[in-house]
């Protein structure tokens, strides 16, 4: 990462032709006498994680970056972030920067919360006397008051991304990057990260996202670049770049691998159905990352067939921000045979009338071998799927049918 003078004009970060290669050892040389004899440390081969991609993101936009697992999209906020150095090219940040790129980073478990916020701050350049003066407000915005003296493993991942985030919302950054963590934590607290990330956006913020989600994507970004095998695929627009990316996926050209998912989540074996793409679709098709209580929404989930399966059992589970199953259910509970699965194509599952209250939703998407058998042949964790902003101050989950009436001595009223 190479730092630059400040100019209004300039972009906040800038791609000069970027190479970054990564060395996968097939085997490693123990013994000086291998290393010596044959002049190498073991047989490996190059795998290029970034070939030759340069962009700009632009001062005070929302920047996001998508495609599939092993593109090459966290390697570029790592190289944005000066973790990573450019086998060739240049990375040019020229604005102060703070990141949240993995969960934990820069955290050590047996250190207190205190004492992390003070190295986790310290890391992102603030001084002692800094971070004392800001220690209290950072405590405060995370809500860990009572956990603060206690080591960092017994912490939940929830309370890792508070501290992580409160720490970043504090080090006065110009520029944020943020690496699809933000579906961790309950709902109050992700409603107060989205009502700061809002903030500084409208402050003049810059903010580089990398999500799966890619509804959120299209709703919050500026511009959107599309990173395929190491490769600048396309840039520009979000509506845009990632119906040409769905686009290029429905017709088998990408990595069907793509979820809303932890990287590495996923079993290493292709199973004998592989479940790909989630999408959450509005009444009128187009990708929905906010809808109405009382709205339709469409969940779809592409899949390819390794092998036939001939009694396919689809569950879908839908649940709030605390982890709380809303709903569940599959289609041989519903009574709705699929027939046997020979090729490649896409389950939707309709909800009308959706009687959910404001919050955010994820969904698990799971397909099994035969009615309430426990073959597990593929699923999909945890997806950050949906929020429903209805303007409401009713309470609790879902909305359930009503009426009023009000019995008196007279009779009926209401």
């Amino acid at each position: 990462m190479t730092p630059a003078s400040t100019h209004l004009d300039a972009p906040d970060v800038e791609f000069q032709h970027v190479d970054k290669r990564y060395r996968l050892y097939k085997q490693r040389y123990r013994s000086l006498k291998e290393i010596v004899f044959k002049r190498r440390l073991g047989e490996w081969e190059d795998h290029w994680a970034l070939r030759d991609v340069s962009f700009k993101v632009k001062r005070g936009s929302t920047f996001g970056l998508i495609g599939p697992n092993g593109a090459g999209k966290s390697t570029s906020l790592k190289m944005m972030a000066g973790i990573l150095v450019p086998d060739a090219g240049e990375v040019v940040v020229r604005r102060r920067l703070a990141g949240l790129l993995e969960l934990g980073a820069g955290f050590q478990p047996e250190y207190s919360g205190r004492e992390n916020i003070f190295l986790n701050a310290s890391l992102m350049g603030l001084s002692r006397r800094d971070i004392e003066a800001r220690f209290d407000a950072i405590v405060a915005f995370s809500g860990l008051q009572e956990y603060i003296d206690q080591p960092l493993l017994t912490y939940s991942s929830g309370m890792h991304m508070r501290l992580a985030f409160a720490v970043a919302t504090h080090v006065d950054a110009e520029v944020l990057l943020v690496d699809e963590i933000l579906a961790v934590g309950d709902e109050a607290f992700q409603r107060k990260c989205f009502d700061w990330l809002d903030a500084f956006r409208a402050s003049g913020g810059t903010i580089v996202l990398v999500s799966h989600n890619l509804a959120v994507v299209r709703e919050i970004c500026d511009e959107v670049v599309w990173i395929d095998n190491g490769n600048l695929r396309d840039i520009g627009h979000p509506n845009a770049v990632v119906g040409a990316y769905l686009d290029h996926v429905h017709r088998g050209g990408g990595s069907l691998e793509e979820v809303l998912s932890t990287e590495g989540a996923r079993a290493k074996a292709r199973p004998q159905v592989q479940l790909g793409e989630f999408r959450v679709l509005d009444v009128t098709g187009a990708l929905a990352g906010r809808v109405g209580t009382g709205s339709t929404i469409t969940l779809e989930v592409d899949f390819t067939v390794d092998k036939p399966l001939a009694t396919p059992v689809f569950g879908v589970a839908i649940f709030n921000s605390e982890g709380a199953c809303v709903y569940a259910t599959n289609n041989s509970e519903d009574g709705v045979p699929l027939g046997t699965l020979e090729n490649d194509g896409t389950l939707r599952v309709e909800y009308r009338d959706l009687a959910l209250l404001p919050g955010r939703y994820r969904v698990t998407v799971s397909v099994f071998s035969a009615p309430r058998s426990d073959t597990l042949i593929d699923s999909l964790p945890l997806l950050d799927a949906f929020e429903v902003d209805t303007a409401t101050r009713e309470a609790g989950v879902v909305r359930l049918p009503h009426s009023w009436s009000v019995t008196s001595r007279s009779g009926i009223a209401g």
